[in-house]
């Protein structure tokens, strides 16, 4: 059996699967000020009375590197900065302990400059006496040649905790995003820490020892080890489980929007063919610009427990939430409200609902239900106007989905899967306001957390060949062999495939889900005078993003007994 687990912005989800399909489920409220608890809770509950040896592992999806980010909660880290001649890295400044050095590597991964030891020793001595732990550094080309990277890390290894490696972190070549990824990774790695090791302690506690896995934004996993070299990867996974959740139940061809609706906010993603779109270059989080993978999705601040107001004359739904519905003991109304006053919604909470439509009734001068009707409505025609907006921007620029470049196609969706709390009641109301063919996932309120649970294990590798060098490199993955001049894209093809596999297998992958393929392979002469002095050879590979094998025997048992 497995168990996901998937922190939302109003309840933590948390499911345990077996063959037999969805054997239990359990929701928790999250509170975002002590995660740690919510998602303890969530994992005794979901195992309570359950044998400990039937449970093979755990998949979590949380957001607690995004509240962390997001709050400003992470503790002050150092950052030293090799650029050369260029661009200066100070624009690229990321927080008050960030030094550029000397030293530079130029395109090729030739050395032009060498480090300052004395320098590097002496910004060691400085941080340490602001009592700074952990630390990043970050080379220009350093995907093409880390050598001042690793050589900074040996004058300052024994002074600091964590040190991350810009290399390590991601193998593209964008100088300013790659700053601001190890940046991340460092900032937020002491609460990911602390709540890797309280989740490892609770599951020992109750016999489990179990792998553990991380849900990442890219709709892959890795494992709960692995997660602590790259905590970054964890940010936004909240968004990546709900498209996970709907990828078993959309249609095997044609595009399909994908609404998860929450009690915070709604998440919107687009598949094609079944297969999520990606964000080929990296997540931007405010005005920070990574180098993290992650699917195209978009999040908006509308869901089921919105805070409804009426502003000079107009209604207003959201962004902010203040707590649960008035039908749940909540203060303020919202959409869920409306939809009991409507009686699409039952329950003992109606009479509290009907107090706090009551007041954006008088406000609009409607009658209750009109005005019910009006909130719902104007719940669903954001939802849409922010879907056609997403789809807008996804045109304007190529299409990737995780498996390739869809050259010149047009995203225009004609289907809707919604997941979510109130994904039934929003799916009948889009429906007939849009001309969406529109339905709810099998098991709609926990389809995320599904979703979770039946990622598979995904990753990436970047290879480069220098035949005029006579070198193939990945410095990502700590490789470089010599190579002939008859070096081929095909041989660099091949090799990249024996690294992806080792490193798949090692952030936990299983084997029978190595489904691995080419997504970039790049190939130029280097001439010199007239003629060809070499090749400069790039070729990229992944496993693929999907779901586990076997999954659908789960996801049939799942749909029949919805």
């Amino acid at each position: 059996m497995i168990i996901g687990l998937d922190v939302g912005g109003t309840h933590t989800d948390v499911v345990l699967l077996g063959k037999e399909g969805l054997v239990r489920k359990y929701k928790v409220r999250t509170d975002p000020d002590d995660l740690f608890k919510t998602v303890l809770t969530g994992i005794e509950r979901i195992i309570e009375g359950i044998d400990p040896a039937k449970v093979s592992r755990a998949v979590l999806s949380t957001t607690l590197t995004t509240n962390a980010i997001v709050q400003r909660k992470n503790p002050e880290v150092g950052m030293i900065v090799s650029g050369g001649p260029g661009i200066d890295p100070e624009h690229f400044r990321t927080n008050r302990h960030y030094y550029c050095v000397a030293g530079s590597i130029d395109h090729r991964g030739r050395e032009v400059a060498p480090i300052d030891p004395d320098e590097i020793r002496g910004i060691a001595a400085a941080l340490k006496a602001e009592e700074i732990r952990n630390v990043g550094i970050v080379g220009k080309f350093s995907v093409r040649n880390p050598s001042h990277e690793l050589a900074i890390h040996d004058i300052i290894k024994h002074d600091f905790g964590k040190i991350f490696l810009g290399h390590h972190i991601s193998g593209n070549l964008n100088f300013p995003r790659r700053i601001a990824t190890t940046h991340l990774n460092t900032t937020i790695r002491p609460i990911h820490k602390k709540f890797f090791f309280a989740v490892k302690q609770s599951l020992e506690q109750k016999g489990l020892k179990i792998p553990i896995h991380l849900l990442k934004a890219d709709g892959g996993t890795m494992s709960f080890e692995a997660s602590l070299d790259f905590p970054g990867q964890t940010i936004l996974s909240g968004p990546s489980a709900s498209v996970m959740g709907a990828i078993a139940f959309a249609p095997e061809t044609g595009e399909t929007l994908v609404l998860d609706i929450g009690g915070t906010t709604t998440d919107m993603a687009i598949l094609v063919d079944q297969a999520p779109l990606l964000d080929p270059v990296g997540i931007t989080l405010g005005q920070t610009r990574t180098l993290i993978r992650s699917l195209e999705t978009r999040s908006i601040g509308i869901g089921g427990d919105s805070a409804v107001r009426v502003r000079d004359g107009a209604l207003v739904i959201g962004p902010d939430r203040e707590g649960p519905a008035m039908a749940y003991g909540g203060s303020v109304p919202t959409p869920t409200d409306a939809l009991f006053v409507l009686g699409i919604q039952t329950g003992d909470g109606r009479s509290s609902a009907e107090a706090g439509i009551a007041s954006i009734a008088e406000a609009l001068g409607l009658p209750l239900e009109a005005a019910a009707e009006r909130i719902f409505d104007e719940a669903c025609g954001i939802i849409l106007a922010e879907a056609g907006r997403m789809i807008d921007a996804i045109n304007s620029k190529p299409v990737y989905t995780v498996h390739e470049l869809q050259e010149g196609l047009q995203v225009r969706p004609k289907r809707i899967l919604v997941l979510g709390g109130p994904a039934t009641e929003f799916a009948a109301r889009l429906q007939a306001l849009s001309e969406f063919e529109v339905r709810a996932v099998p098991h709609w309120s926990v389809a995320n957390a599904i979703g979770a649970a039946l990622a598979r294990t995904t990753c990436e590798v970047t290879l480069h060949g220098d035949t005029q060098q006579e070198i193939a490199f990945a410095p990502e993955e700590d490789f470089s062999a010599a190579v002939d001049r008859n070096f081929s894209s095909e041989a660099a093809v091949e090799q990249a495939f024996s690294l992806l596999r080792k490193k798949a297998i090692k952030i936990g992958a299983d084997t029978e889900d190595l489904a691995m393929e080419v997504t970039e392979n790049l190939q130029f002469n280097m001439v010199r005078g007239f003629y060809t002095a070499g090749r400069n050879i790039r070729v990229k590979v992944q496993v693929k993003p999907g779901l586990i094998h076997g999954y659908r025997a789960i996801t049939e048992k799942l749909a029949s007994d919805a």
